[in-house]
C-alpha cells in the first residue's frame, strides 16, 4: 500500500509549523513501521524544490508558485504532475487531503482520494463568527466533491462541517489524532515551578491568549509567586501589525508586565521540559477540531485547562482528567485558574487520571491500526 499525504506543513527543522503538520509526520512514521509506503507531496518552507527522507517517509517539497493571480492554477499544476510522476514509479493507493486540498486534483484511475477533516474553511468560519469566502468555499465544496470518502478527528468536526458541506453519502468513521508519547514523557511532579501557567500555541485571538492575559492579574494578586509562560508563534494582523506587541502594547497590565514572559516558537521536542515545570497548563483555545497540543499534555500527567466549546468536552472529562473553561469569558479563565491553583491535590489526581486517558484512547499503536483498517477498507487490499 502506498499512501500520498498532500500537506505543506510537513516539519522542517527551524520552520515553524502547527498541529496537523505535527500529526501527519507521527502517523506517517508509524504508517511506515508498518510497512506501508509514504509520500508527501507539498510547498517547500524555502523557494526551491527538495526532496528528502524522514524515518522512512518520502518528502516532494515543491518549489512555490507565487503569480498572482494565478498562484493557486500554478501551485495545483505542479501538485498535479508531482502525484503523477510518484504513481508511476510506484503506484499510490490513496490520496490524502485536509478540506480544501482536493479542490484542483486531477483523480487517477485506481487511487482512492480521502479527506481528513482538521477542521476547514466553512468550519472555522461559523465558529469564529465571520463569513464565507466565496474562493475558498468554492474550492472546499469542490474538494468534497472530488472527494471518494470523507472522515473526520472528532465528532464535533463532522458534526458541524455538516451543517454547510454535504458529505452524507460519503461520511467515514471518527478517528483521534495520536499521542506522541515518545516525546511526551510522564511529568515528573518535583520539577514543577509553583505558580507557573504555561500556554503553547500560535499567540493569536482563537487560541485564547489574550483572555488568559486578562485573567493573571487577578491570579498574580492571589498568588503572587504566580507567573505565566506564553511559547509560540507571532499571528500578524491583515495590515501586517505583530498581534503579540499588540498584546504587549495594551493588554498587559504594568503591574504584571515583568511575570509575562514570551517564549516564541519552542520546537515540539522542547515543549516536554517546560510543559514539565508548569504547575497548570492552559490552553483555552476559542475553537479546535481535534487539538493535538491538549492531548501532548495530558499524556504527561498534567494539571490541564481546556476548552468546554468545540470538542473540548471529548478530549478533556471536567474535573475528572482536566478542567474546562469559556475560554471567551475573563471571568470563566480567571476563576477556573483559580480554582487549580488553590487544589494542588486535586490536580495530581487529574493529571493522573489523564495520562491513563490518553494512554487508553490516543495511543498512537491503537490509532495507527484504525488509520490502516481504514485505508484496507477503502483500498480493498
Amino acid at each position: 500500500m502506498h499512501i500520498c499525504f498532500l500537506t505543506s506543513e510537513y516539519p522542517k527543522a527551524g520552520f515553524p509549523h502547527g498541529g496537523v503538520g505535527t500529526f501527519i509526520q507521527i502517523l506517517a512514521r508509524n504508517l511506515v513501521k508498518h510497512n506501508i509506503r509514504v509520500s508527501i507531496v507539498g510547498l517547500n518552507y524555502t523557494d526551491e524544490y527538495e526532496e528528502a527522507i524522514d524515518e522512512g517517509v518520502h518528502i516532494f517539497r515543491l518549489n512555490p508558485r507565487k503569480l498572482k493571480p494565478i498562484t493557486w492554477y500554478l501551485t495545483y499544476k505542479a501538485v498535479n504532475s508531482k502525484i503523477r510522476e510518484i504513481h508511476e514509479k510506484d503506484p499510490i493507493s490513496i490520496v490524502e487531503s485536509t478540506e480544501l486540498g482536493l479542490a484542483f486534483i486531477k483523480k487517477i484511475p485506481g487511487i482512492k482520494y480521502l479527506i481528513r477533516m482538521n477542521g476547514g474553511h466553512h468550519f472555522f468560519s461559523e465558529s469564529e463568527n465571520r463569513g464565507i469566502d466565496p474562493w475558498k468555499g468554492f474550492q472546499e465544496k469542490r474538494s468534497f466533491k472530488n472527494a471518494d470518502l470523507v472522515f473526520g478527528v472528532s465528532e464535533y468536526v463532522m458534526n458541524h462541517s455538516a451543517k454547510y458541506l454535504d458529505f452524507s453519502e460519503k461520511k467515514g468513521p471518527v478517528i483521534y489524532n495520536p499521542a506522541n508519547l515518545e516525546n511526551f514523557y510522564e511529568a515528573d511532579p518535583s520539577k514543577v515551578k509553583p505558580g507557573r501557567i504555561f500556554f503553547a500555541g500560535t499567540v493569536c485571538e482563537k487560541k485564547g491568549v489574550r483572555q488568559l492575559i486578562l485573567a493573571f492579574p487577578a491570579i498574580k494578586k492571589k498568588f503572587p509567586e504566580s507567573e505565566l509562560y506564553i511559547a509560540g508563534r507571532d499571528w500578524y494582523f491583515p495590515d501586517g501589525s505583530s498581534y503579540i506587541d499588540y498584546l504587549k502594547n495594551s493588554q498587559i497590565e504594568e503591574s504584571v508586565k515583568d511575570s509575562i514572559k514570551f517564549l516564541g516558537p519552542i520546537a515540539n521536542h522542547e515543549l516536554p521540559k517546560f510543559i514539565e515545570e508548569a504547575e497548570i497548563c492552559a490552553y483555552p483555545s476559542h475553537m479546535e477540531a481535534m487539538p493535538l497540543a491538549w492531548i501532548e499534555v495530558l499524556s504527561m500527567g498534567k494539571a490541564f485547562l481546556g476548552s468546554s466549546l468545540g470538542p473540548g468536552p471529548e478530549v478533556v472529562e471536567d474535573h475528572v482528567t482536566g478542567r474546562v473553561c469559556n475560554p471567551k469569558k475573563v471571568e470563566s479563565v480567571e476563576r477556573v485558574l483559580l480554582e487549580m491553583l488553590s487544589d494542588k491535590e486535586k490536580n495530581l489526581a487529574m493529571g493522573k487520571a489523564a495520562r491513563k486517558d490518553v494512554l487508553e484512547r490516543f495511543s498512537i499503536e491503537k490509532l495507527v491500526h484504525k488509520n490502516i483498517t481504514l485505508f484496507r477498507e477503502v483500498t480493498g487490499v
